[in-house]
């Protein structure tokens, strides 16, 4: 999994840290579900399996069609 390195304000960091406690959270899981809200949000895939589904849907649902026998 690819790190990246964010800055938060310290009252964000200790709104957080008070989350993280209460839900018995790590920090990743607490960011793992923020950031998968936030692309629902926006309508975006969260999964590869739903990108791909959405991809099918756009281009006619993944079928094949046949042409009409003369």
């Amino acid at each position: 999994m690819p790190g990246k390195r964010v800055q938060i304000d310290e009252e964000t960091w200790h709104a957080l840290e008070d989350l993280r406690r209460e839900k018995m959270a790590t920090f990743q899981e607490l960011m793992d579900q923020a950031i998968t809200d936030f692309l629902k949000k926006h309508h975006r895939p969260v999964t590869l399996k739903q990108a791909l589904k959405e991809s099918a849907t756009e281009t006619g649902g993944g079928k094949l069609r046949r042409r009409k026998s003369r």
